[in-house]
């Protein structure tokens, strides 16, 4: 989310904003990029500036929940040059321990450069960081092949994407991403498989008509506030898809002052695509009030991931203007909510939502900044003279904004 530069006027935190402001010279250059899969030597970005020594917070045996302690934080420079795109957005990230590769996910919506997605490696110790080795660029593709076109040159019959999520399907050859759709143009969100070796869409899952907006109806997902989370089960058969925010036939939006907002996880079916199972997420209400006449605040889930086959962590990101940007981590057991996939409205009574526990807040970590957070994955395990302990890897979205950071965060992930 948005953070304010000294002396600039304060920013709202969300992308396309960012994007729908990018000029028609970026269009065209962004239409001009054809690189597919592009192999690079192991291109290092320098932290910047160089990250302080952080005090973690307490972590220790006497909690009874799980928690987080800290590991490190680096920071890319503004839009560092990858394959000749700019590094930004990045909104997803996955782990394919197979193959020791991260799969991380810029939401440009081929404003700044065609939709893509990059090849790294994160290494860290028991109480380091460095900075991400980019690897590759995968540039995505379309129906026809083509890699996706901005807005200014969109193709009639397709959608320019807005990627959230990702996450490497079984075998590292292929991964699932999601869009929180093309609104203006009549897309609503998707959810899709895409080649790694050279980005071809392998394909477009049908989600359930519930899932397209109807604007005349007041009814289905709020544009700019769908398919934020995507959690693949351990064995790689399930998705589950969460939504940033409430659809509208559900409730408003979070404020400060509400009791916070419910949130659709929906379970998809790999091989299928048949949605198997829904349950209910109660999003917590905006943390802080803006000390701002109208000040703007949100709050939603921007990812969750499979903890075992029975719990999914929940990342909720909230932001405040005048306040800045709030991250917080939650575990939820599956068994513990109903079954939501028949209910065309969500009310009081009609059914129980997940039970969560608060994992970390991410303002007692120790760490000096807190940025846009929208990526979280499982990264490889910590050497075993840690004990082989469960490391989580996060990173932000600067949406290309030069007043905030992209943001590398890893955390030992400690249950007692």
């Amino acid at each position: 989310m948005a953070s304010n530069a000294p002396g600039s006027p304060p920013r709202r935190p969300r992308p396309r904003l960012r994007l729908r402001t990018g000029g028609l010279a970026t269009a065209v250059l962004a239409a001009l990029w054809a690189a597919t899969a592009l192999l690079l030597p192991a291109c290092t970005a320098p932290a910047v500036p160089p990250t302080p020594q952080v005090t973690p917070s307490a972590c220790g045996a006497q909690q009874a929940a799980p928690c987080l302690r800290l590991i490190g934080a680096v920071a890319l420079p503004h839009r560092w040059n990858v394959g000749g795109t700019a590094v930004g957005g990045l909104s997803g990230v996955d782990y394919d321990a197979e193959h020791d590769q991260y799969l991380l996910l810029s939401d440009d919506r081929s404003a700044v450069d065609p939709a893509r997605a990059y090849t790294a490696r994160i290494r860290y110790t028991a109480d380091t960081l460095a900075p991400p080795e980019f690897t590759g660029v995968i540039t995505l593709r379309s129906p026809s092949g083509q890699p996706y076109a901005p807005r200014l040159r969109a193709v009639e019959g397709t959608d320019v994407p807005d990627p959230e999520a990702v996450r490497w399907l079984p075998g590292g050859g292929a991964f699932l991403w999601t869009s929180e759709g093309d609104f203006a143009r009549g897309f609503g969100p998707a959810l899709r498989s895409t080649r790694a070796a050279d980005g071809a869409l392998l394909r477009d899952y049908a989600l359930p008509a519930s899932f397209a907006p109807r604007k005349a109806e007041k009814s289905g997902p709020r544009d700019n506030a769908t398919l934020e989370g995507l959690a693949l089960s351990p064995d790689g058969r399930i998705a589950w898809l969460a939504m940033e925010g409430p659809w509208v036939q559900d409730g408003p939006r979070a404020t400060p002052a509400s009791g916070g907002a419910p949130v659709r996880i929906t379970a998809i079916d790999v091989e299928t695509g048949r949605a198997l199972r829904q349950i209910t997420y109660p999003l917590d209400p905006v943390p802080h009030a803006s000390p701002l006449p109208g000040g703007y605040t949100t709050n939603g889930v921007s990812e969750i991931l499979a903890d075992g086959p029975d719990h999914l962590l929940v990342l909720e990101r909230a932001y405040t203007l005048g306040v800045g940007t709030s991250v917080r981590l939650y575990r939820i057991a599956l068994a513990s909510a109903s079954d939501t996939l028949g209910l065309p409205a969500l009310a009081a009574g009609n059914h129980t939502p997940a039970t969560k526990t608060l994992v970390a807040d991410f303002a007692q970590l120790g760490l000096p900044h807190v940025d846009n957070i929208e990526g979280m994955a499982w990264g490889a395990p910590l050497p075993a003279v840690a004990g082989g302990a469960r490391v989580l890897v996060f990173v932000s979205d600067d949406n290309f904004n030069p007043a905030q950071t992209t943001q590398f965060i890893a955390a030992e992930y400690r249950v007692h």
